[in-house]
């Protein structure tokens, strides 16, 4: 087992990833920004090393000043986190090749899944059913035209790069393709340095499922059951929740079947995160996500295993401590993302908190790194805190969340707690009803 793990990411998840260590008897080590010499984990993790100013080009994805860091402390490993270098081929590598352990899968598995066109021909390769589309990245309009009369109207438009919702246009009929396609380009150049795009048929109202695998260096794989995060906005998401309401048992069991086998059939091992599309019963994957997600606890919760100790002992070259047969699902669980943004313009909200309390009681967890009196910086990614609530039944979970929500204080700020507030009422998703636009929907009826 490792002795010294840096954690090469800040706010919650590295605080998240620093208290399994600390469990696991193994010492940490936090790298920070200026920015963020004040943050929580800085302060609990063993050691410190300030690794440049606030811009994360400058500190985050500075990996020469943290293969530095994680050197000059004497760290044996480096767990990326989510986001930042979390999914970078490169920065495995280096890690590598300068004798430590990458926490995270092969450098080779996160080039391949980080390309969208040839994660879908491997997936679609491996007998996982795919998007219709086309097979790979389109370089010429006409070419473009000849696949969307093909798989029909409308067609989306998608960058092979990157997330986000970046560099993805839809083109409800041919007279749109041009433009679509030039503006997604566009984009995906902006954004991720190349303007590589493929098609895809777009769905009408499908919910975002998606399915939590681990895999070892023994030939072991597991899946852990999925997780409904079709609550989004502009394609980011705001709650996630599983199991999944739209789904049977055996639905489930289907598509947890699929992923395992292709964890299998790449040889993955680490964490992992299989994206479909679900839509009148049929599942189409989207992508894979080669890392922790911010949705993690939602299983944790409904299964028991700890996702961040599963992947440091993989990462380890320890078998995985459990087998398919040893996942049980039990009960419901839904995580709300905490953002400081105001609730009704989505506005950033950084600022000093003024006062923080968090609810607690029985199936109740908050993942955060706030505090009294905490400055929460503008130079980041805008989540502060998730609450996750489970229960044995979807309807005593709601209950409780509300029961949570009602207590979280976080002030001096504006949040998205008193949106969630209101989002847990809606008959729409009390009910389990609701697709992937259906928040947006939602939102922009609220502002109109």
């Amino acid at each position: 087992m490792f002795h010294k793990v840096l954690i090469a990411n800040r706010g919650e998840i590295a605080l998240r990833i620093h208290r399994a260590c600390r469990e696991m008897g193994i010492h940490t080590v936090a790298v920070h920004s200026t920015a963020d010499a004040n943050a929580m984990h800085v302060r609990l993790a063993d050691e410190s090393v300030c690794i440049g100013p606030p811009a994360s080009k400058d500190s985050y994805l500075n990996m020469a000043a943290i293969l530095t860091a994680a050197t000059i402390t004497g760290a044996d490993a480096i767990h990326p986190g989510v986001g930042f270098l979390s999914e970078n081929a490169d920065f495995a590598n280096m890690v590598r090749e300068h004798g430590m352990a990458f926490i995270g899968p092969d450098p080779e598995h996160l080039r391949s899944m980080g390309d969208k066109v040839t994660a879908k021909q491997t997936m679609k390769d491996l007998g996982v059913p795919v998007v219709p589309g086309s097979d790979g990245a389109v370089t010429d309009d006409d070419e473009a035209w000849a696949i969307a009369e093909r798989i029909g109207y409308p067609v989306l438009v998608k960058a092979a790069a990157g997330g986000g919702g970046r560099g993805m246009k839809v083109a409800y009929k041919r007279e749109e393709m041009h433009d679509a396609l030039n503006m997604a380009r566009t984009e995906a150049r902006n954004a991720f340095g190349h303007d590589a795009v493929y098609l895809e048929k777009y769905l009408g109202h499908p919910r975002h499922i998606e399915v939590q695998v681990v895999g070892d260096n023994h030939g072991n794989a597991v899946h852990l059951g999925e997780r409904d995060c079709s609550l989004q906005r502009r394609h980011q998401k705001l709650l996630e929740e599983g199991p999944s309401p739209a789904l049977t048992d055996e639905q489930r069991t289907w598509i947890g079947q699929r992923a395992v086998d292709a964890v299998r059939g790449m040889g993955y091992r680490s964490v992992g995160t299989f994206e479909f599309l679900f839509e009148d019963g049929e599942f189409y994957f989207i992508e894979m996500n080669t890392r922790l997600q911010v949705e993690h606890p939602v299983t944790e919760a409904i299964t028991g295993v700890d996702l961040v100790r599963e992947q440091i002992r993989v990462a380890a070259g320890l078998p995985l401590g459990f087998g398919q047969d040893d996942v049980e699902i039990r009960g419901h669980a839904i995580e709300c993302r905490i953002n400081a943004e105001d609730p009704r313009t989505f506005a950033p909200s950084p600022g000093q908190v003024t006062n923080f309390h968090a609810p607690s009681g029985l199936a109740v967890r908050v993942d955060s790194g706030l505090y009294s009196g905490y400055r929460i910086p503008p130079f980041y990614d805008s989540l502060v805190a998730k609450l996750i609530v489970s229960g044995t039944t979807r309807a005593e979970c709601l209950r409780r969340l509300n029961r949570a929500l009602e207590e979280f204080v976080i002030e001096g700020i504006s949040t998205t707690i008193p949106l969630h507030a209101e989002l847990i009422h809606e008959p729409d998703f009390v009910s389990g009803n609701y697709d992937i636009h259906w928040l947006q929907r939602y939102v922009d009826a609220k502002s109109g």
